[in-house]
């Protein structure tokens, strides 16, 4: 009689057991900030969502989820495991404060760009819309990212100018001054999705490292890679210059996540550029 009651309680202790096992192998890196990109881990097999919409999984269970320059209000994670239980978790990003610039009585060509070059910017505009729309099962960004070029921080993500009262779109990346010619190395590996010449933009690399993550280089002297190539970390891929509109040499790094612009800032180590101070 003691036995045929022992065998079930163990049994029931021992799926326990595995259960809270499985609800434990979820887990996130990174941190729920505005610009922040969170990568989990679930068990394979896993099916993740945010506010009831799939999100991309990995084979190996492996997701991003990425929180935009002025988003506060909480989302809802959950996962799913293969054997039907449920992982969830509410994230709220902690807000910051942006740097925000006023600047009035600019001629109106310094505000608005000429006539003749608006559609080309429309069609650059196009072009990178598509480059974006990539999204594949390709995990390269596990390795974590290195610094593209070393030097000084010259612009931040999220800061923004009004000018002559008009707001322009906010800065999404970081800006690494250097001189015209120093190398720009892959911070992760990825495909080279687009290279271009554009407007604003200069010589312009688009880099996907899987998932939608795309790191996109700015104002470039050089391109040394093409389109299609797959690229490894550290490998080198243009040099920084001051093409497009910039006002002086340097490299213009930024990331997204689909159409959402995270910080590059949150995912480096910042001892490993001595010219830079520690946000």
């Amino acid at each position: 009689m003691a036995e045929r009651l022992l065998y079930p309680l163990l049994f029931a202790l021992i799926l326990g057991q595995l259960q809270t096992n499985a609800l434990a192998s979820v887990s996130l890196d990174g941190k729920v900030v505005q610009g922040g990109l969170l990568a989990g881990q679930a068990p394979p097999g896993s099916e993740v969502t945010i506010d009831g919409e799939p999100i991309k999984v990995s084979a190996d269970g492996r997701f991003l989820i990425a929180f935009g320059r002025d988003d506060t209000a909480s989302r809802n994670l959950a996962v799913t495991l293969p054997d039907g239980d449920q992982w969830q978790r509410r994230l709220r990003p902690d807000e910051r404060e942006f740097d925000i610039q006023h600047i009035d009585g600019l001629p109106d060509e310094q505000v608005t760009p000429p006539d003749d070059v608006l559609e080309r910017i429309r069609n650059e505009a196009a072009l990178a819309r598509r480059a974006r729309e990539r999204s594949d099962e390709r995990t390269e960004w596990v390795e974590g990212f290195n610094w593209p070029t070393i030097g000084r921080i010259t612009g931040v993500y999220g800061s923004q100018r009004i000018l002559n009262g008009n707001p322009r779109a906010p800065h999404w990346g970081i800006d690494i001054a250097a001189p015209t010619g120093t190398p720009v190395k892959a911070p992760a590996a990825g495909i080279v999705t687009l290279t271009h010449d554009m407007y604003f933009s200069g010589l312009t690399i688009f880099l996907d490292h899987g998932h939608g993550l795309i790191s996109s280089f700015l104002h470039l002297s050089e391109i040394l890679v093409e389109e299609g190539q797959r690229i490894e970390q550290g490998e080198l891929i243009g040099k920084v210059g001051a093409t497009g509109r910039a006002t002086g040499p340097h490299l213009d790094w930024r990331i997204s996540l689909g159409d959402v612009r995270v910080d590059p800032a949150l995912l480096l180590d910042w001892d490993k550029n001595p010219h830079a101070d520690s946000p």
